[in-house]
Parts: structure tokens; C-alpha cells; sequence
């Protein structure tokens, strides 16, 4: 069944959580901005040290209020297994034909968690597959405009940068959610660092980003094709 309206922009992620870290104040603020947004994870991140699915998917529910999603799902597909095959394609491609996005954002292409970087594989696949209509004709074609990455955890020179200063501290109570990850617990602090410690850490990548734009927090991203601009008059960020 086609969701209607349909989504204005689907972030996807590989694990709950995932989408907090490195495009959830995008999200917040296109839904500030009026847009309809999702997010669709593609594991329950069962394979996790802490936590598990039940108690994860219930954060994520509740992260995604905070998020102000219209719509949030999960794939339940297996957790540290990610695999490129067929079967996921067409999943995956089922549910972009349902939530018919203008605007796809994946994880980026290249990480060290290889649910992450298989995650953009899948992705980008099962959105060129949407619209080929002889791949499955029981359901209505629908290719997405515009395939967007989040970069924030890559060190490569983003396309672009999103200001989120009005939404960072949004954004990090929707990550803090997920208390089964983020909590303090006792003798485990090396592995997990306590909450200020993430935030922290989090606010500089935030910064650092935020000051290539001249403001104080962004979200980067990279996009494969050339961005066009009508109005060099109207550019933003100065060069001097």
C-alpha cells in the first residue's frame, strides 16, 4: 500500500540510532520546515554488546518523537549480517516504492562497520530498482530525485553542510534516548563513554563542521552528482 501523502525525505540506516548521529538534526529541521520525514533502519542492531531488539525498537520509537518523524520502521533484517543480495534489494525497494521519497539520505559509502558501508549498497540499489516497472509490476514505480550521504564519520570534503545550531541539542536528546546504549555503566566506561563524553565529542565534530559554514553546528553531506546553483548573487557562506 502507498503511503499518502508520500515521504518528503527517508534517511536509512543500518542500525536504531544510527541516523541520530549523523543526520538527525537535518530531519529535525526539515520537519520544522514543514516536510514529511522518515526513517527506515534496517536492523534491530541485536548483535549490539548492550541491549536488545525489543528494548532497542522501543527507543527508536521514542527518538523518533523527538526526531518529529511522521514515520519510522524497521527492515529486521540481520544485525552485523547485512549482505547485498537480491532478497534485500527488492525489500528495500518495496518500501521505497510505499513511501514513495523525493529525497533518499544513506550512510556513507565507505566505513569500518560493514553494516554501515553495505547499508549505502543496498540503498542506492534498491532506489535505481524502484523505478525499473518490469522488476516487480504488482506495485507502482517510483525512483527517488535525489540520493543524498551522510559524511559526518567520513574524512572526506563534504558537498555540503546543513546548519543545525537551532537543532543540535534536539538531536542529541533524541540519541540519549537510547539508554541501552548511552547509559552509564558501571566498569564499562572505556568501551562506552559516559553521556557528557559523547556530547562532547559530538559538539566538536558538530562544530568544526558548523565553522566551514560559519555557524555553530552542521551536518555534512556528499552527494555523487554536481549541485546546480540559479543565483550566484543569493550564494551563501563568505569567502572573505
Amino acid at each position: 500500500m502507498v503511503t499518502d501523502p508520500p515521504l518528503d525525505v527517508l534517511a536509512i540506516g543500518a542500525h536504531p540510532d544510527d541516523v541520530e548521529q549523523t543526520c538527525g538534526g537535518t530531519l529535525i529541521k526539515m520537519a520544522e520546515m514543514g516536510y514529511r520525514t522518515g526513517v527506515l533502519d534496517l536492523t534491530a542492531g541485536e548483535m549490539g554488546t548492550r541491549g536488545d531488539p525489543a528494548v532497542r525498537l522501543q527507543e527508536a520509537e521514542t527518538a523518533a518523537r523527538r526526531l518529529l518523524l511522521t514515520w519510522r520502521g524497521n527492515l529486521a533484517l540481520p544485525d552485523a549480517r547485512l549482505e547485498n543480495t537480491l532478497a534485500c534489494r527488492l525489500t528495500l525497494m518495496s518500501e521505497i516504492r510505499r513511501l514513495r521519497p523525493r529525497v533518499v539520505i544513506l550512510p556513507y559509502w565507505d566505513g569500518r562497520h560493514p553494516d554501515h558501508y553495505r547499508a549505502a549498497e543496498i540503498g542506492y540499489e534498491a532506489c535505481f530498482l524502484a523505478g525499473v516497472g518490469k522488476v516487480d509490476e504488482s506495485s507502482e514505480p517510483h525512483r527517488p530525485f535525489k540520493v543524498l550521504y551522510c559524511s559526518l564519520y567520513a574524512n572526506v570534503t563534504a558537498s555540503f553542510v546543513v546548519d543545525i545550531s537551532a537543532q543540535f541539542e534536539r538531536r542529541m536528546e533524541a540519541l540519549l534516548v537510547y539508554q541501552s546504549q548511552y547509559a552509564p555503566q558501571e566498569g564499562a566506561a572505556e568501551l562506552f563513554p559516559a553521556p557528557a563524553e559523547i556530547r562532547e565529542r559530538l559538539a566538536a565534530v558538530a562544530r568544526f563542521y558548523g565553522n566551514l559554514i560559519g555557524v555553530r553546528y552542521g551536518e555534512p553531506f556528499v552527494c555523487k552528482e554536481t549541485l546546480r546553483v540559479e543565483d550566484v548573487v543569493a550564494m551563501g557562506v563568505r569567502s572573505f
